[in-house]
């Protein structure tokens, strides 16, 4: 960093906000480099090119209230708790030879050394503490301009991370971008002498900025700005869960009167495509069934809780003679999650 580096807080624990404040500063202070430190509570943040739904364990996010929201950056899906401090180094992007991420993760590193602990970059973009994943970073340009930001595990919840990300990998298949299931530490845990999360913020800040911090804030009519790109783009479903790559999902069930199996090719958050399998002996035509999904209703979303299908369907003659299997394909309209 620089001699003068700009220290800005935004004073919320909204992760919606907070990408928000972070990318207005980014795209809009065009001088000068800038450090924040900032906490989302209860949060999944997932990467630009990632499919949000494969990274979740859905369930668990309902019953925990968890927030789910996409950044701009590439790279894994990751769980932040109020045991979780983030930072962002915004700056010039310099030539090529400036763009590498150890740019950015060394004074961090520096940082957690002078704590005593075993710190050290791996890999792409994680930073291990005893071989353990504390921190995991990613970075974009724009115009020139460059954001490095990286998560760091303090006091987390690990239970909440494992269950938040779990997932059953089999129901999904997918190009979109996979999180790496690494081992993960808390930073706490290591310490030799120990302190609270406030105390490490305070710690991280004089580290990573230096001598030359100047406490800043963002003008009224910024705060405005951040406050309507939160509403236009980080609070949109279909930035959170609309962007996800195309991707077919299949979902099992064993009922008393036999199984059902469902197939969904989904694209921009609606379903395309939708096939029923099953050994199940229907005591209603499918007819019935088109009609029970044409009174739930239309203009549904994925989340939470139903897909989105039209009236359309046409069904096909079975190919296997297994069981009198009768596939059936439904395109966009919306289908209760019951199935």
């Amino acid at each position: 960093m620089s001699e003068q580096v700009t220290y800005l807080e935004t004073g919320s624990l909204d992760p919606h906000y907070n990408l928000a404040f972070e990318e207005y500063v980014l795209c809009n202070r065009r001088e000068g480099e800038y450090l924040l430190l900032w906490q989302n509570d209860n949060t999944i943040v997932i990467g630009q090119n990632q499919n949000a739904e494969a990274e979740i364990n859905r369930a668990f996010v309902e019953e925990h209230h968890i927030n789910v929201v996409r950044r701009t950056t590439g790279g894994g899906a990751v769980y932040h708790d109020l045991g979780n401090l983030n930072y962002s180094f915004i700056t010039d992007a310099g030539d090529s030879d400036q763009l590498a991420m150890e740019r950015f993760t060394r004074p961090v590193v520096e940082a957690l050394k002078a704590l005593g602990l075993q710190a050290e970059a791996s890999g792409r973009n994680d930073i291990l503490v005893e071989g353990r994943k504390v921190s995991g970073t990613a970075q974009r340009i724009v115009k020139g301009r460059i954001l490095h930001h990286g998560t760091l595990l303090f006091d987390a919840n690990p239970s909440m991370v494992a269950g938040a990300l779990r997932v059953d990998p089999e129901k999904f298949r997918s190009k979109s971008t996979k999180s790496v299931r690494s081992r993960i530490g808390n930073i706490r845990d290591f310490l030799q002498q120990d302190m609270n999360l406030p105390a490490f913020w305070t710690f991280l800040k004089e580290q990573l900025a230096g001598s030359g911090m100047v406490t800043g804030a963002l003008m009224p009519q910024e705060l405005e700005a951040v406050e309507a790109l939160k509403h236009k783009k980080y609070d949109q479903w279909d930035w959170n869960f609309g962007r996800s790559p195309q991707y077919d999902m299949t979902n099992k069930r064993y009922w008393d009167g036999g199984c059902l199996e469902v197939r969904i090719c989904v694209a921009d958050g609606s379903i395309q495509d939708i096939v029923f399998y099953g050994d199940f002996l229907a005591v209603r035509p499918l007819d019935e069934v088109e009609a029970a999904l044409g009174a739930a209703g239309s203009g549904g979303k994925m989340w939470p809780g139903c897909w989105i299908v039209s009236q359309s369907r046409r069904t096909l003659a079975a190919s296997e003679k297994k069981k009198s299997w009768t596939p059936c394909f439904i395109s966009r309209k919306r289908i209760s999650d019951a199935l």
